[in-house]
């Protein structure tokens, strides 16, 4: 962190370069704004057209190559070619590299985060941990594997007693983190979670530690300035997680009461004042049922789910962040700080829970935003943007503030369900289970929560058979309106026009529980007649027809349009990106995909194949060809959006062929190992074959 300048005014910048993409960028942009000053856009891969870069006052290209955020030389070449005076790097890519901040002061730019010293012994999760210990705060048991050997390993793990979790010695946010419930999955947590951490943070050291049996997850935000005064900001709780990563926040914890917020706290400010820190960090603790906390880790820099604090606090913590930066005081006490109502954070991703929470890319084809009070949306994304595999599948954070939790809840619930957003799967159905869910409207919930209680659990309720036919019949209107061809037709002929009007068109949509046939009949005045006939998977068992009387009020070029169905007058948004159709209304989103009326033939599935199920890069091939592979065991494993996911084998067999390798991007649906089934046989296996990973 900068001194002060002579003159007291602190350091002189105007101009401040963002060294991050999506949400996060456009949030810093906003507030750079508010205060006067000039923003900088950096952008890499696909970017060129995203929203940050439109929004902020300048906009400089760092490469081709997706990885180019994580360039140190880059960015700061950036700065320079754009006039910046300062660097802000929001959070994940350099947020915690203290060598790029020592690198900003030696080019002369404001690094707008902690001093590299600080950086340096935070970062280490080990040297923190020390630290904390030093200090009197509870830390879980556990040790680093550097320099051990996997015996090593292994025997220090069985004293320290399963379960068990590995995770990164850098970094944070969930990424290089594995569950270990015995120790025969420990070597492949090791590798797993190794290879994670090194593409996210290029370390790939670890640290095991003991894990705790269903705590919560509650953190401090504590604000320091160049001067020494350190103050936290309350704490937030962040116990509803899949993957080890936060899914729902809240500012407070309902778990937490003053004299616990006060030991919190104080640990939280120690622990900071300790390392001479200064601006805007986060100190993590695992929360137990009797009051005990552990230390869990310093983030040294502002985290995703910040707004929630901002919300009952009143105060931009950006800001604060950069009048740090200029080497100004905080301009509060800690006396000063008070909570005001509630708030309570949804994080919306382009993943899919009913797939182990697989991430999802593809064409946003429907996004739009509520505007309603006490709500904010901070989005990295708009309507027809490409969501593609190489950076975190975070597409948007729903914060609603409230006068009490209720409120608070109730906002959200709302902001969720109008939030219209379509064309890839995301978690927003199971957010809305998440927050409706009796526990969670009690504020008893744990990190295990979604192990106890499953996304299959969760989103368990039957599909409401009217609200499709409705969203099918609004869809249908869509997809009549874009049959029309140009041609030596007169202009008043209306769309879809037939000289048989009497023998109904048909369309087919493909759905998520099946097929949703529709014969229709269209008149020239927008009415229709349509009938919508459900069938299960693979065309069997046609469920009774649904007869819908449709007329069309209003519609717009954006996809907005309101219906007459059945006398019912309801309110529709659609999106269409190729054969994949969305379609919002009524807090409910339908996925739909056009069958063409002529499709083309397609080559049957490779039984036993193993296919990639999105665009990533291959960062392990666990087996090779003649390896004989039970159902379930690992082929091969995809890094995608920073997460890594193991490809399973989809039946007992043998490897027939490997046909990717380590390294190697993959797209949808491509074959990368085929298993063949193994004939039954007496006796030894042939020569050829192999355990998995042997030789």
């Amino acid at each position: 962190m900068a001194a002060p300048g002579e003159d007291g005014g602190g350091e002189r910048f105007d101009r401040v370069l963002i060294a991050n993409r999506g949400e996060i960028a456009r949030r810093i942009v906003r507030t750079l704004h508010r205060m006067g000053l000039g923003s900088v856009a950096v952008y890499a891969g696909g970017d060129r057209d995203a929203p940050h870069v439109a929004e902020a006052d300048v906009a400089v290209r760092l490469g081709a190559a997706p990885e180019a955020y994580l360039d140190p030389q880059a960015v700061i070449a950036a700065a320079r070619a754009a006039g910046a005076g300062a660097i802000h790097p929001g959070y994940g890519f350099l947020a915690e590299n203290a060598a790029f901040a020592e690198r900003c002061a030696a080019a002369g730019l404001v690094f707008v985060g902690p001093p590299p010293e600080a950086l340096r012994r935070l970062g280490d999760k080990v040297a923190a941990k020390a630290l904390a210990a030093e200090l009197g705060v509870p830390v879980i048991d556990g040790f680093a594997t550097a320099g051990l050997e996997p015996p090593a390993i292994g025997r220090r793990a069985e004293e320290l007693g399963y379960p068990l979790l590995v995770k990164a010695a850098a970094g944070g946010g969930g990424t290089g983190m594995r569950r270990v419930a015995a120790a025969a999955e420990l070597d492949g947590a090791l590798a797993a979670a190794a290879r994670e951490a090194e593409s996210a943070f290029g370390d790939g050291a670890l640290l095991i530690e003991r894990l705790l049996d269903a705590p919560r997850h509650v953190e401090v935000q504590i604000l320091a300035d160049a001067g020494g005064r350190v103050l936290h900001l309350f704490e937030r709780d962040c116990s509803l997680q899949r993957r080890h990563q936060k899914i729902v926040e809240e500012c407070p914890s309902p778990a937490v009461d003053a004299p616990l917020r006060r030991r919190l706290g104080a640990a939280a400010v120690a622990l900071a004042r300790a390392v001479g820190y200064a601006g805007a960090g986060t100190v993590e603790f695992l929360l137990q049922g009797d009051g005990s906390f552990f230390f869990l880790e310093m983030n040294p820099r502002l985290q995703v789910e910040h707004p929630v604090t901002e919300a009952v606090t009143g105060l931009d913590l950006v800001r604060l962040q950069i009048e740090i930066a200029q080497g100004l005081p905080l301009p509060f006490d800690q006396d000063d700080l008070e909570l005001d109502g509630h708030a309570i954070e949804a994080r919306l991703y382009a993943e899919d829970p009913a797939r182990d929470f697989l991430p999802a890319g593809g064409t946003l084809a429907l996004w739009a935003e509520p505007e309603l009070p006490g709500l904010r949306v901070d989005a990295g994304v708009e309507r027809g943007a490409e969501i593609g595999p190489h950076y975190d599948p975070l597409l948007a954070k729903v914060i609603a503030w409230g006068r009490h939790r209720e409120e608070a809840r109730r906002r959200l619930r709302r902001g969720l369900a109008q939030l219209a957003a379509g064309g890839i799967a995301t978690n927003r159905d199971l957010l809305l289970a998440l927050i409706d869910h009796d526990a969670f409207r009690r504020g008893d919930v744990d990190v295990a929560f979604l192990e106890r209680h499953p996304p299959a659990e969760l989103l368990a309720a039957e599909d409401d058979a009217d609200w499709a036919a409705h969203a099918v019949a609004a869809a249908l209107y869509l997809c009549h309106r874009r049959r029309q061809r140009p041609g030596p037709l007169p202009a008043g002929i209306p769309p879809g026009w037939r000289n048989n009007p009497w023998r109904p068109q048909e369309q087919i949509f493909e759905h998520r529980a099946g097929r949703l046939v529709v014969r229709y009949r269209a008149s020239a005045a927008d009415r229709f007649s349509c009938e919508v006939t459900a069938t299960q998977p693979g065309g069997e068992g046609a469920g009774e027809a649904r007869t819908i009387a449709a007329r069309l009020l209003a519609a717009d070029a954006g996809g907005e349009l309101i219906a007459e169905l059945d006398g019912v007058r309801r309110r529709f948004r659609l999106g269409l990106a190729g054969r994949r159709l969305a379609v919002h209304g009524d807090g409910r989103v339908c996925e739909l995909m056009r069958v063409p009326r002529f499709p083309s033939r397609r080559a049957p599935a490779l039984a036993g194949g193993c296919a990639a199920p999105m665009t990533g890069k291959v960062t392990a091939v666990l087996v090779a060809p003649g390896d004989r592979v039970a159902a379930g065991t690992p082929l091969v494993a995809i890094e995608a959006m920073k997460m890594e996911h193991q490809l399973a084998s989809p039946i007992d067999g043998v490897v027939d062929a490997v046909r990717v390798a380590a390294g190697q991007m993959v797209d949808p649906d491509e074959v990368l190992v085929v298993v063949t089934p193994e004939p039954e046989t007496t006796g030894e296996p042939g020569a050829g074959q192999r355990s998995p990973g042997a030789g």
